[in-house]
Formats: C-alpha cells, sequence, structure tokens
C-alpha cells in the first residue's frame, strides 16, 4: 500500500507456497508504514510465470528489480526469513543500503543442519502427507480440490527446492537490528532461533509468541504492535525475551 508520507517501507517475503494477501492487509494496523509484499513468480498473481528453485538466481533477480529505496525493514516467514537475510546480504554485497531492521520469523539459523528430510521431488500424495505437519487444514484442502492443488503445487515444490537446495556461505555479519519470531508450540525450538544471533552486530532481540508455526495469525495484534514499535523507535538497545504477551 502506497503512503507516501510514511517514514519507512516493510517489505513482507511470504511462507513456501504463500502469497502476499495477508502480509499487505497488515497497513491496516500499520498506519505509519508503508507496506509492501514480495511476490515471486509461481505464486499468487504471478502463479503463470515459472518459480525459482535456486535462491542465488532468485535474489538476484530481486535486488536487480526492486528499489527498496533507503529506510525500509524486511519481514520474512519461514522460506521468507531465508529470502529476506539473504537479500539483505545481496544488498550490502553491492553496496546499496541494506535494511534498517530484519524480522525473521519461524525460520532455523542458516547455519545449522538442514531439518526434516527433501520432499519437492514426492508425488502428489507423498509430498501432500509431508505437508500436513505444518500446513495442516490447507494440505487437507488440497486433498480434496484438484484445481488448487493445480494452482499451489508447483509454486510449492519450487519452495521446497529452494531450501533443500540452500548452500549457506559463512560471510560478515550484517549491522542492521534483527528480532527473530517464533512460535511457541512449533516444533521449531529456541535453540534452533537463538543462532541467529551471529549474523549480526546490531541489536538482536528473540521473542516467542503464543501458537503453532503460523503463530502470526493467531497473534497477529502482537506482532504488528511489536513491528510497529520497533520501526518507530529506529534500533534499540540490544534485548532477549523469551516471551511478549499479548
Amino acid at each position: 500500500m502506497k503512503r507516501p508520507e510514511a517514514s519507512v517501507r516493510l517489505f513482507c517475503f511470504p511462507h513456501s507456497g504463500g502469497s502476499v494477501g495477508e502480509y499487505v492487509r497488515w497497513a491496516d494496523l500499520l498506519p505509519d508504514v508503508e507496506v509492501w509484499g514480495v511476490q515471486l513468480p509461481g505464486h499468487g498473481a504471478r502463479a503463470e510465470e515459472a518459480p525459482f528453485t535456486r535462491m542465488r538466481e532468485l535474489v538476484d533477480t530481486l535486488v536487480g528489480a526492486v528499489d527498496f529505496g533507503t529506510s525500509f525493514a524486511f519481514f520474512g516467514h519461514s522460506l521468507g526469513a531465508l529470502v529476506a537475510f539473504e537479500t539483505a546480504r545481496r544488498l550490502r554485497g553491492l553496496g546499496r543500503t541494506p535494511p534498517g531492521w530484519l524480522f525473521l520469523s519461524a525460520a532455523p539459523a542458516p547455519q545449522l543442519p538442514a531439518r526434516g528430510i527433501p520432499a519437492s521431488h514426492l508425488d502428489e500424495d507423498g509430498l501432500l502427507t509431508a505437508l500436513e505437519p505444518t500446513y495442516g487444514e490447507l494440505a487437507l484442502e488440497l486433498r480434496e480440490d484438484a484445481e488448487l492443488r493445480e494452482l499451489i503445487l508447483p509454486g510449492l515444490r519450487a519452495d521446497l527446492s529452494l531450501v533443500e537446495s540452500y548452500p549457506h556461505e559463512a560471510g560478515a555479519p550484517l549491522d542492521c537490528a534483527m528480532a527473530v519470531l517464533g512460535g511457541t508450540r512449533d516444533d521449531l525450538t529456541r535453540e534452533e532461533l537463538e543462532p541467529w544471533r551471529v549474523h549480526t552486530t546490531g541489536p538482536f532481540e528473540l521473542h516467542l509468541l503464543p501458537g503453532g508455526h503460523f503463530y502470526l495469525r493467531e497473534q497477529k495484534d502482537t506482532l504488528l504492535r511489536l513491528l510497529g514499535e520497533r520501526l518507530r523507535q529506529g534500533r534499540p538497545h540490544t534485548v532477549s525475551s523469551e516471551d511478549l504477551k499479548p
């Protein structure tokens, strides 16, 4: 949503198989922020375009196509956190303005061993079975709706390939402020979130909110209050919190 009077932009990177719609609607609760959704090929309104399956190609294309401005932040959920992080690193490598804040949600630190087993190569039934623990109702809906499967599964497979083929390369830490977030009932543990700390020399926060992998839907008001406060105050002192009460 364009807000020329806003002092900061928030670019939102969706999760695997996700679209930008739910993130763009955050603008209603962030009146002082210009909220943009990063819609990748193969998803949502760009479903007819070929999706990316390799992170480097995705990030290089993104930074070549988008002018993020000079005062902005990134929010990424799950896969989106990884894309946001690598985009920030690529901007720095090009000598361009990096985000002032990185909000990284429901994603393990990239230097840790890969979680789970590869699923992008599975047949349709196997893929849906693999998705059920995380995606729940959506996986069930996909089983029952062939048209929905045809629309969503190609992009979702590509997203899984992005994660499965991702080679984390060690590099100098960023210097932006970083807030890492997760759900208390997600199978992603605090021990997998905390190591993000090494990727910035700037302020670092860790927040666990009530909920599972998609805690951000259950705790939207709380999450957006946190984002709004951080974006308004700029870069705070270093904080680590186990939990932010709704």
